[in-house]
């Protein structure tokens, strides 16, 4: 997948200095000598330009990338910083080394990670971005009793103050659950149910004795199934 979307943006990088090679041979009626040196730079600049620039602003994705859903992220799951961005795409040139980055092909067999040079200094793994599966509500959730839909006004409440971004957190953290170690998915439900309680106050007798996980499921039942429904007709409707 690597090697394909390597194609796809070389591809890309190939038309783009077709038309600026165009562009320059203006120039070079005027003055060969620096028609032919804006060429040479070209060739070195604009394959690091294309992923500093789109790696940076598409948050570690190029076309080719994003194409075949794969992406550059942090190695300790930190925020990607320009400054990795930079050091993985000006190490192509090792990389490429001797040529057809035999040198940075060696250095992915050989990394458990599949990191080349690059990523390797930059702290940087290329991954694979899954793709996102509807998730069958009623097998998750069930059908169980939800003691927050005894008040209407307050399931409504909460709906509207919910945004989608928010209401697909608390339903990935459900769906990813066994994932997640005990002590942070403990954490994580903690912090979602403390965060839901603060947008609506139900009263105790019906909250009292709820763990944080099972508040957080009766959210999303809320949020994504706001009239019990047959299954397959469940609708998000957060906004």
């Amino acid at each position: 997948a690597r090697a394909l979307a390597y194609m796809v943006d070389v591809a890309i990088i190939w038309a783009v200095a077709s038309m600026l090679s165009s562009g320059l041979a203006l120039i070079s009626v005027i003055s060969p000598d620096l028609a032919n040196t804006a060429i040479v730079l070209s060739l070195f600049v604009l394959p690091l330009a294309y992923g500093m620039v789109l790696e940076g602003v598409l948050k570690g994705q190029t076309v080719g990338k994003k194409l075949f859903r794969l992406q550059v992220v942090d190695a300790s799951g930190l925020k990607l910083r320009p400054t990795q961005v930079i050091l993985r795409n000006l190490l192509r040139a090792v990389d490429f080394l001797p040529a057809f980055y035999l040198l940075g092909g060696v250095a992915t067999l050989a990394s458990r990670r599949a990191q080349r040079l690059g990523d390797l200094a930059a702290g940087t793994v290329v991954v694979r971005l899954p793709r996102p599966g509807k998730p069958d509500l009623d097998l998750m959730i069930g059908t169980r009793f939800n003691s927050l839909r005894t008040l209407p006004h307050l399931a409504a409440r909460l709906r509207q103050r919910i945004p989608a971004p928010e209401a697909a957190l608390a339903l990935q953290a459900l769906v990813r659950r066994e994932e997640i170690e005990a002590g942070p998915r403990v954490t994580l439900f903690r912090e979602l149910a403390d965060h839901f309680r603060e947008q609506v106050d139900f009263p105790a007798e019906l909250v009292d004795g709820m763990t944080d996980e099972q508040y957080v499921r009766n959210v999303v039942d809320l949020l994504y199934r706001p009239r019990l429904s047959t299954p397959g007709q469940s609708q998000p409707v957060a906004s």
